[in-house]
């Protein structure tokens, strides 16, 4: 049965309002997966990539409740990004490709999974308390990389390969945002 479900934090309630405890990896795959279908709707029909990456950046920061910051950095000149739409405390103004979680994942066009941002070589630390972050690479639909959607929390070891999925799907959810015609 495709009936609808609502995922809250902990639980999932049925259509006739029975709340049923998640296990983690399934809460967070259900969580991911209602981020994907509100993204997909809002960023469907968008030609603006401004307006894709807020959303996302919103939906996002509204649904983790590790997240303690969700946004992007974009690709403002060769080896330079700079920060865009996001959720959160107040993050970097410029991010060099050479420095931090973001410059890697833009360097290496390869998502980025920091356990412990601390033992990182090059963190800048944007947000003091951040302990763990996932850097995934955006490009457009010509392949070239055109900004990352960088996830913080405040608690070590916070991010993993569900997290991975789920976000480079969301990442080529709004791909055709950043079209040049």
């Amino acid at each position: 049965c495709f009936c609808q479900t609502t995922v809250h934090r902990g639980f999932t309630t049925d259509p006739a309002g029975y709340d049923y405890p998640m296990s983690e990896a399934f809460e967070k795959a259900s969580v991911y997966l209602e981020a994907r279908r509100r993204i997909a709707g809002l960023t469907s029909q968008s030609t603006d990539p401004v307006a894709a990456m807020a959303s996302v950046s919103a939906v996002l920061f509204e649904l983790l409740p590790t997240a303690s910051g969700v946004g992007f950095y974009r690709v403002v000149a060769p080896g330079l990004l700079r920060v865009g739409p996001y959720q959160g405390p107040v993050g970097c103004v410029e991010i060099p490709f050479d420095k931090g979680v973001c410059g890697a994942a833009a360097r290496e066009l390869r998502t980025q999974i920091v356990d412990d941002v601390h033992a990182f070589p090059g963190h800048i630390a944007c947000d003091s308390r951040a302990r763990s972050e996932i850097v995934v690479p955006v490009t457009d639909p010509t392949g070239r990389l055109v900004a990352v959607i960088d996830l913080d929390s405040h608690q070590q070891g916070s991010f993993d390969e569900v997290d991975q999925e789920h976000l480079e799907a969301i990442a080529g959810l709004i791909r055709s945002s950043f079209s040049s015609g």
